[in-house]
């Protein structure tokens, strides 16, 4: 996505750019653009994406310290090396759906 983005932005660039009236055009996108960004409709999607992303994260962050205090407490060794996470512990050892 953020590729996509940065496509249609370097594209938009160039044509602004490469066009001769520059200026003219590029304070209509410049102006439609904040348009679109302020509409209620953006905003309003802006605001569900955002809590979404908080919230996910959220669990995200208390699913990975259940599990380490989980192997903490089992006794099993808790390293940051991908050898260390794939000699330590089993992936069998976690339900599929458990991340």
């Amino acid at each position: 996505m953020r590729g996509k983005v940065m496509f249609v932005t370097g594209l938009g660039a160039g044509y602004v750019l490469g066009t001769r009236a520059g200026r003219e055009k590029f304070d209509r996108m410049v102006a439609q653009a904040r348009k679109f960004w302020e509409s209620p409709t953006v905003q309003e999607a802006a605001g569900v994406v955002q809590a979404q992303a908080t919230r996910l994260y959220g669990e995200g962050k208390q699913a990975v310290a259940c599990q380490v205090h989980k192997m903490q407490k089992n006794g099993t060794a808790v390293t940051d090396t991908e050898e260390g996470w794939d000699t330590t512990v089993s992936r069998t050892q976690f339900p599929a759906n458990s991340f």
